[in-house]
């Protein structure tokens, strides 16, 4: 049990600071008197040592000089230097992630919060938990990257809101690749609630929540929602020094600008993310801009250019060994290829990872274990696989595969609220019934589909969240 001294300081309880000062004492070959004078009595260092008193300010202060330690030291037993060391080596450790594998990193992660707990250090807890939340996101340990995320709200649960938003936001992207959109849009929009509310108008807070909640605004077809998002975070650019912040908003307003067909302007936002990322050094951010640029160009109909920037972002996903993330790369490099005509080797990339089988057919270089992708996890690449199984097995006449690809992504997606995916799905589901003379399943695939198309552009949460005051 501790309690808090006037500058903040968790103090211990008198028996254990006067444990701590009688072994102090002795190891120095100090007696009593010589500890106590010329400020204090024997008998009460006597007194303090058998913890009958609390030392005052002033007392500690002596104490501590003449014991060649800090007064934080005496009430805490940690040496005043811990915490400072322990914040570099989790900038040491922030860094390893960027550079290196997500396992090596989550390694000195672990490591770190075992160190920060032995010392009763709560923030030095909150950002080895939060480092290690991001390398469980980049190697596809959501379940667990989620509990990280959590545990570090719990110890912040008496910090202002703002020291919270990069949890809240580890934890919404938790929720999103594992397919819970709705729910990943409500806890960021809960939170710019908060924020507005409050008067706690932090701008790289915001910042934060915004550029985060664009992807799963996006994924959802809540177009309108994400540009507006996109809006408020460009707004708030000028008020935010952090280049990674700004990287990641660049990247994130990029998506909707695509939504709009605003195709040159959604590459110049990623060249600014991405030369904010190369400065910076963070390799899987920087594969996420060749990933998303290579959307681009696969948009604006350049197959050849998309095809480069994709295999890139593989390549470097896949040195990384951040699973997931390669492996959706894989799903949208697999679109590409069946739109060149390279058919088998499409499929060769999607099979394995629905079925968690043989790499047969993948890019070169390190290879990347296989979790499957699945409800529960990139429940949307999932789908999206499925679907392209689906079109191949088509194009090869194959309709009865195809039906079972086109209904094996439909729950997948539904479930994930990727309501413009579900509705061009349920067409392509009830053109085939059509083709197969089956007019009343078609019917209800279409029906399907114009349900989830009837309020476009829109979420199932209410009104979109207060902007802050620009």
């Amino acid at each position: 049990m501790t309690e808090s001294g006037s500058a903040g300081v968790r103090l211990d309880e008198p028996a254990t600071i006067g444990r701590r000062v009688l072994r102090m004492r002795t190891e120095l070959g100090l007696t009593q008197r010589q500890l106590a004078e010329p400020a204090y009595t024997p008998a009460y260092v006597s007194t303090l040592e058998s913890g009958k008193v609390r030392p005052s300010e002033a007392a500690l202060r002596h104490l501590a000089e003449r014991l060649g330690v800090t007064p934080e030291e005496l009430v805490t037993g940690r040496p005043a230097r811990l915490a400072a060391e322990l914040r570099l080596r989790l900038t040491d450790a922030r860094r390893a992630l960027a550079t290196g594998t997500p396992e090596d990193a989550a390694a000195l992660f672990r490591a770190l919060h075992a160190e920060a707990v032995e010392h009763a250090l709560p923030g030095e807890q909150a950002t080895a938990l939060l480092g290690l939340g991001d390398c469980l996101l980049e190697s596809g340990d959501l379940d667990d990257a989620h509990a990280c995320f959590a545990s570090v709200e719990r110890l912040l649960s008496d910090e202002p809101l703002p020291r919270r938003v990069p949890a809240i936001r580890g934890r919404a992207n938790a929720h999103r690749l594992t397919g819970e959109l709705r729910y990943a849009c409500h806890l960021l929009e809960t939170a710019l609630d908060q924020l507005n509310a409050s008067g706690l108008h932090d701008p790289d807070a915001l910042l934060l929540l915004y550029s985060a909640s664009i992807a799963p605004y996006m994924d959802m077809g809540a177009h309108e929602r994400a540009a507006h998002a996109a809006e408020l975070a460009l707004a708030l650019a000028p008020r935010v020094d952090d280049p990674a912040l700004l990287a990641g908003m660049h990247r994130g307003v990029a998506r909707t600008l695509i939504a709009q067909g605003r195709i040159a302007e959604a590459d110049a936002s990623l060249a600014k993310a991405q030369g904010l990322y190369q400065q910076l050094h963070i390799r899987t951010e920087l594969a996420h801009c060749h990933w998303m640029r290579g959307y681009v160009h696969a948009q604006d109909g350049d197959l050849e250019r998309a095809e480069s920037e994709l295999r890139t972002a593989h390549d470097m996903l896949t040195a990384k060994r951040a699973a997931l993330f390669a492996e959706q790369v894989e799903v949208e490099l697999a679109d590409v290829l069946r739109r060149r005509g390279k058919v088998r080797e499409a499929e060769a990339l999607l099979r394995p990872l629905l079925t968690g089988g043989a790499q047969t057919g993948r890019p070169s270089g390190p290879k990347v274990t296989p979790a499957a992708l699945r409800a529960g996890r990139g429940a949307v690449h999932a789908g999206a696989a499925h679907r392209l199984l689906g079109l191949i097995a088509e194009e090869c006449g194959d309709t009865e595969a195809a039906e079972e690809h086109y209904r094996a992504a439909l729950p997948l997606l539904e479930r994930a609220g990727a309501t413009g995916d579900v509705a061009g799905l349920c067409c392509l589901l009830g053109d085939l019934l059509r083709r197969t003379g089956r007019t009343e399943a078609a019917l209800d695939a279409y029906r399907t589909g114009l349900a989830h198309r009837a309020t476009p552009g829109t979420t199932t949460l209410g009104p979109a969240p207060t902007p802050p005051p620009m």
